[in-house]
């Protein structure tokens, strides 16, 4: 062995109890919650409220930190570069780590190897929304009638380019025969903002976000996205049940670390945030947003972004959907 080789070895055994110690001592400082979009929206709705779930198990700030931008792809970049040491994670979702592998040529970092999964939070529905002084429709057959009477005449919304919302409008489009202008924001918020005023004409995006403003009377609510209505607006019909039929793109989100973190530091968020999902305060908070709360494993996690990663890549392929 030369000398090399052992000082290599020696430092490999010297840095060994320190990362153990402070793998054991994890959190013993601040831990930041990455949301790759601007405030308001669901990903920064379900990520506040994981995040503070989080802060009374661990007894440590988990602070979040909004870095919107390019389909979320800029927040996600922060992420993928970051140590991997349990320090910094991120609410990932249906956009970040299935569509944008495929939307988003040349990104510098690559989605499916950069990042590991803790944990599935929610099952997420979409809402189709509209503005009732633009779009005079009261379900998803006169929508779809206006759609094909004035093609690109009316324009959707969504919180960026490959977001949940840009997605399944694609496929609604595509389902329905229809075509519209997509104008893609910085986020949900600034989108839900426009809506309302009356700058665009509809989105299709997730309950946290779209019901509210739906329950105020600010849009009105046509179809939910998803196979069965939600429980909590059994009211709304599902576009499925309204002649689209096997309609079906609900969005996903859950939490992922820098790729190459701790495996006791992804079980350990993992195990909390289970717990916190099955506990009698969040999931009757989620399922009141819309949201259905969907524990599991990393594994799970990880199976299920590798099947949405192949659904969303055949669909952005087949519409040749590209970044607005």
């Amino acid at each position: 062995m030369n000398r090399r080789t052992l000082l290599t070895a020696a430092t490999a055994l010297l840095a060994a109890p320190r990362l153990a110690v402070a793998q054991g001592n994890w959190p013993d400082r601040p831990v930041r919650v990455i949301v790759p979009f601007t405030p308001g929206g669901s990903t920064d709705i379900l990520a506040r409220a994981i995040a503070a779930e989080l802060q009374e198990v661990f007894g440590q700030p988990f602070v979040i930190e909004n870095r919107g931008g390019a389909g979320g792809t800029v927040g996600s970049e922060v992420v993928a570069r970051s140590a991997p040491d349990g320090y910094t994670i991120m609410m990932g979702h249906i956009g970040t780590l299935a569509v944008n592998p495929s939307l988003y040529r040349g990104l510098s970092f690559d989605p499916a190897t950069a990042f590991a999964p803790i944990g599935l939070m929610a099952i997420v529905p979409n809402v189709l929304i509209v503005n009732p002084r633009k779009v005079a429709a009261n379900n998803i057959q006169e929508l779809i009638a206006l759609l094909k009477a004035r093609p690109n005449a009316f324009t959707y919304g969504s919180g960026g380019n490959g977001s949940a919302a840009h997605t399944a409008m694609v496929a609604f489009c595509q389902a329905t025969g229809t075509e519209m202008e997509h104008i893609p924001y910085r986020g949900t918020g600034p989108m839900m903002n426009d809506l309302i005023a009356g700058t665009i004409d509809m989105t299709l995006t997730g309950g946290p976000a779209a019901l509210p403003a739906a329950r105020n009377n600010l849009v009105k609510a046509l179809g939910v996205s998803s196979l069965r209505r939600l429980s909590s607006a059994p009211e709304i019909p599902t576009i499925a049940e309204q002649g689209v039929a096997g309609f079906d793109a609900t969005q996903w989100y859950g939490l992922v670390a820098p790729a190459g973190t701790p495996r006791a530091i992804i079980d350990r968020i993992n195990e909390a945030h289970n717990r916190i999902l099955n506990g009698p305060r969040l999931r009757p908070r989620l399922e009141a947003e819309g949201a259905d709360a969907a524990p599991g494993t990393p594994e799970e996690y990880r199976d299920l972004i590798a099947r949405e990663r192949t659904r969303w890549g055949e669909l952005i392929r087949a519409t040749n959907m590209r970044a607005d």
